[in-house]
């Protein structure tokens, strides 16, 4: 999020703010359109009722700090991502009880009495997405040109950073931070993650373009769509609701998720390079 804020400047915030048809397009793609598409999926797939839930605790998590730094890397509207970030994180503390009691309703007959802890969102949001930024956006204002040297390398940094994490989730064992997932549970959910994957990649994308917004805020909503914040999903089914059956979808799509966003992108990025023509 340091390397994010060295990008943006107050200005860019301030154009959200004076344009706000985006911001309200990307947060009603996250706040109604990814659970309709999880209740969706979940509804026709065979699978175990457990799983099913799980995929919609997933789609109820919101867009975290990787799906930020995606909209960076890819070019995307950062100014607006890390917006919709925060409000939609503040937002979650009311949605997810409402959309998982839901989800456990349809598909298991039963409720729980889910709450998340309202000062410690706060504090995540602030000290892993709100502050560091800011730190950065501060840097770029005092020192530019120092700003400037850090930032092409630090994408790198990070992007490799971020692999490392993300290579030991797939290979690692358990007592080593990996997934500890089965083959036979990997072969199960890997197909309807995938599904809910590429439907909340296309659903932002497609969506803001209906709305005639342009390409780098369709690539934000995108991102912001395609990935979750598994970590939010892992605590809301493993520790609030002691199932770890349901945790399992936010672990196989947390193992590609951050890969098929950067292809989307990529091909997103490319198509309407086409498209514009030479300049």
């Amino acid at each position: 999020m340091f390397g994010v804020g060295l990008s943006l400047t107050f200005s860019d915030f301030k154009r959200v703010i004076r344009h706000p048809r985006a911001f309200f397009t990307g947060l009603s793609v996250q706040m109604v359109g990814l659970p309709v598409i999880a209740f969706t999926i979940s509804l026709l797939a065979p699978i175990p009722d457990e799983i099913k839930v799980g995929l919609i605790i997933l789609a109820a998590s919101p867009g975290g700090a990787t799906s930020g730094f995606l909209t960076y890397l890819w070019k995307g509207n950062v100014a607006l991502s890390l917006s919709l970030t925060s409000v939609n994180s503040l937002l979650t503390l009311f949605s997810i009880p409402v959309v998982v009691n839901l989800g456990l309703r349809v598909f298991l007959g039963k409720s729980s009495d889910l709450h998340l802890p309202f000062w410690d969102t706060v504090g995540h949001i602030f000290f892993i997405t709100i502050i560091p930024a800011t730190l950065g956006i501060l840097i770029r204002r005092r020192f530019p040109r120092t700003a400037a040297k850090i930032s092409i390398p630090s994408k790198y940094v990070m992007l490799a950073l971020l692999a490392v994490v993300f290579t030991i989730k797939l290979f690692a064992g358990k007592q080593h931070g990996g997934s500890g997932l089965s083959y036979e549970d990997f072969l199960l959910i890997t197909p309807y993650a995938l599904l809910q994957n590429a439907s909340c990649l296309f659903f932002g994308y497609f969506f803001m373009q209906y709305m005639g917004l342009p390409h780098a805020s369709r690539i934000t909503a995108a991102m912001e769509s395609g990935v979750q914040n598994t970590t939010l999903a892992f605590l809301i089914a493993s520790n609030m609701l002691g199932n770890q059956e349901m945790v399992k979808p936010a672990l196989v799509y947390s193992l590609y998720s951050f890969w098929t966003a950067c292809i989307f992108a990529y091909v997103a990025n490319r198509a309407q390079k086409l498209k514009d023509g030479p300049v």
